[in-house]
Formats: C-alpha cells, sequence, structure tokens
C-alpha cells in the first residue's frame, strides 16, 4: 500500500492517510485480513511523526476497519468488505442520478437526508 501525503494541504496528515485508507479499502484494495504496514514503516516512508501515523490507524480502527494489536500491527477486518458493498451502492446511485440528470448537489442532498 502506497501512501501520499499533502504537507500543504488543508486536511490533516492523520486525516489524509486515514481517507486513503478508507479509500483503498472501498476500491478493495484491502480485503480482509490483510496487513497494512507497520507504523513505523509508513512514518518513514513519508517522514512524518510516528503519532501522526498512529492517530491514522486509530481513527480507522475506531471506525472498525482495522484491528490493530501489538506485536500483530494493524490487519484489515470484514468491515472492509463492507465498505466495499456501500461503495457499489454509491456508485449505482451517482449512475442513476447522473441517467436522470440530478445534479450532484441535489444528489448529495438526498444522500445527507437519508442519512439523518
Amino acid at each position: 500500500m502506497l501512501f501520499r501525503i499533502d504537507p500543504s494541504g488543508t486536511e490533516p496528515l492523520a486525516a489524509q492517510l486515514a481517507r486513503q485508507i478508507r479509500s483503498a479499502a472501498a476500491r478493495g484494495e484491502l480485503t480482509p485480513g490483510m496487513r497494512l504496514p507497520s507504523a513505523r514503516d509508513v512514518a518513514d516512508s513519508l517522514g512524518v511523526n510516528l503519532h501522526t501515523v498512529l492517530r491514522a490507524y486509530q481513527d480507522v480502527r475506531d471506525e472498525g476497519l482495522i484491528d490493530l494489536r501489538r506485536g500483530r500491527g494493524a490487519v484489515m477486518t470484514s468491515a472492509a468488505r463492507d465498505v466495499r458493498r456501500l461503495r457499489e451502492a454509491v456508485d449505482h446511485v451517482v449512475a442513476v442520478a447522473h441517467d436522470l440528470g440530478v445534479s450532484p448537489t441535489t444528489t448529495l442532498s438526498l444522500m445527507k437526508e437519508a442519512l439523518q
């Protein structure tokens, strides 16, 4: 898994890393049982503080996407499969909205309303 960060971006570095893990799970690149690189390896390769990577890993752990265990590292959980299924459903909604000529703003508004 190759992580990239934008140090000059407005999004915090840990949030950038967590977003990339979520996105990779949604695309099916990270599947249940796969190990993520060690936090130390990611920190070294990106030139960021170890705690930044640990924060990202903790965020996705709190969402249930990974299991963090001392000595075992970060391992994707079965929730990765669920995120992929959700991504497929969202892609379907977007395709239907496009076919119907519904604007992205309206589609997003409807999705937000449905989530409440």
